[in-house]
């Protein structure tokens, strides 16, 4: 199947509704959870030739799973499969996890070499709250190597293809799950984010994707962990295709405690709210300018937003966004933690990155150009003066303090998701520092929504990062639904994407 066959052939019914509506009609008995689960593995195995996205599965296991849970409910009564909606809220739907997540039985690599032949024992605490939930795990997605790069390839499972078009990337580093709920074939994903490896596969291949708030999702179970300053940095969260499943799907991934944190049963009045537009990071050598047609869609969402709720959208410009990159870096390198190089090393010793990049000149190294010039990068960073680093960090602060003066309780920022829609393969090593429009939001600790806002006039996805101040996901989460009903969702791109005039040549 090519790419543009993925939406121009008529998909099932169950492959386009979100996945609490799928757990209500399964309640109900309206549809078998068995038949749901076929339709989706039917659903992979017509698309993943094309896409390259799903790398390891258990269909068997799960559909002998999905016959149990029908046994099960047709031996209750109504009532008592009513009640299940607080005790299992997604009793039979499946879903996916990025490769990296450990679930039981399946491989988990992290698309290093050195690690192709673990198999998991037991599942990342994230799967395992969501199997508590009734969710029925049925395949691992791919991701870049040790989840580093936003090109999803590496050399166990080679390379993951946009479903909006083969030759373009679907970002990373939980590419392998944006390309698969991309295509519909899943209901929803977990995915992990440091620098942006939720929400730009979600960008590149048309679906929401969450960003949390620091300590909310635990992150155990995944390889490669964060060590260090980098385990507030990193968030595992969830990826879907419908904006109504965010606030369930995090409540389940977060558990009640953390999910009171963030107040997620607060209904939010969007028409109460604050909100600013920032267009762009203000400039940078490294970074690509942003896309005018990704300017105009942002301006678009504003005014959409403007006009159907009655608020204003402030234009905000802060200079320290400019300083994004450096920002980042910064608040990565800082305090001990564990290298680069001992990741690809299989946390048994350090690689020594340039004789790497020697192998892989004559095409004997087991590691991807991304990977070997982040380990190149990694052992030259002593070579930045200290009083350099220290004062991106200073600047971290002061950015953070801004923002959230600004921002409030109860504002949300609309900002670009990426200099530029999804580019061809292997592009990224051009431009490896775009990723920074996602990054810095790691480090100032801000939850983020990633929202789909139409097809570009190349016919791929467009979109916006919506943030706000710690612990507000709430907040962001209640706009990138109203986004959703303004401006179509990943619906809307399908219908598009069907549309003979809005196809790619």
């Amino acid at each position: 199947m090519s790419s543009n066959d993925v939406f121009q052939a008529p998909i099932h019914s169950y492959l386009q509704l979100p996945a609490m509506e799928l757990a209500s009609k399964i309640r109900r008995l309206e549809i078998g959870v068995e038949d749901l689960l076929q339709v989706f593995i039917d659903r992979i195995n017509a698309v993943n030739g094309s896409i390259n996205a799903v790398v390891a599965d258990r269909f068997s296991e799960a559909l002998a799973e999905a016959r149990e849970v029908d046994e099960e409910l047709h031996k209750m009564t109504q009532i008592q499969r009513d009640e299940l909606e607080n005790i299992k809220p997604l009793l039979g739907v499946p879903f996916t996890a990025k490769e990296a997540f450990a679930v039981r039985g399946l491989p988990n690599s992290g698309g290093l070499v050195a690690r192709k032949e673990y198999i998991a024992e037991e599942d990342a605490a994230v799967v395992g709250r969501l199997r508590q939930a009734g969710a029925i795990p049925i395949a691992v997605s791919n991701c870049s190597e040790l989840c580093m790069w936003w090109e999803s390839a590496n050399r166990v499972y080679g390379r993951t293809s946009n479903p909006f078009n083969k030759s373009k990337i679907v970002g990373g580093s939980s590419g392998g799950e944006g390309a698969i709920i991309g295509a519909a074939g899943s209901v929803f994903g977990v995915g992990s984010d440091i620098g942006g490896s939720i929400r730009m596969p979600s960008f590149f291949t048309g679906i929401f994707g969450h960003k949390p708030s620091p300590d909310i999702v635990p992150n155990r179970g995944q390889f490669p962990d964060a060590s260090g300053n980098r385990q507030q940095f990193l968030c595992t969260g969830p990826m879907c295709r419908y904006a109504v499943d965010l606030k369930p799907l995090l409540m389940v991934m977060a558990g009640d405690q953390a999910a009171s944190k963030l107040n997620l049963s607060r209904d939010v009045d969007v028409t109460k709210l604050r909100y600013f537009t920032i267009e762009d990071c203000g400039g940078h050598f490294l970074i690509s300018n942003v896309d005018p047609e990704l300017k105009q869609a942002q301006q678009y969402v504003c005014q959409q937003l403007e006009e159907k709720l009655g608020v204003e959208v402030v234009k905000l410009k802060i200079e320290k966004l400019a300083n994004s990159l450096e920002i980042w870096s910064s608040m990565m390198s800082s305090g001990a933690q564990k290298s680069f190089c001992y990741y690809m090393g299989n946390q048994k010793s350090e690689v020594n990155p340039f004789w790497e990049l020697l192998k892989a000149c004559v095409g004997l190294s087991n590691h991807t150009l991304p990977a070997i010039g982040l380990g190149m990068l990694e052992k030259c960073e002593s070579l930045t003066p200290k009083r350099v680093s220290e004062s991106f960090i200073r600047m971290a602060e002061e950015l953070r303090l801004e923002l959230e003066g600004i921002l409030g309780e109860d504002g949300v920022l609309i900002y670009p998701s990426h200099p530029s829609v999804a580019v061809n393969h292997c592009v990224p090593l051009l431009f490896p520092f775009n990723f920074s429009y996602t990054a810095i939001f790691n480090v100032l600790y801000f939850p983020v929504s990633q929202c789909p806002v139409g097809l570009g006039k190349s016919g791929l996805p467009l979109g916006i990062q919506v943030a706000a101040a710690n612990n507000n996901d709430c907040l962001t989460i209640a706009v990138a639904t109203e986004i959703e009903r303004l401006c179509g969702g990943w619906d809307g791109l399908f219908k598009q994407k069907q549309s003979p005039q809005n196809m790619e040549p």
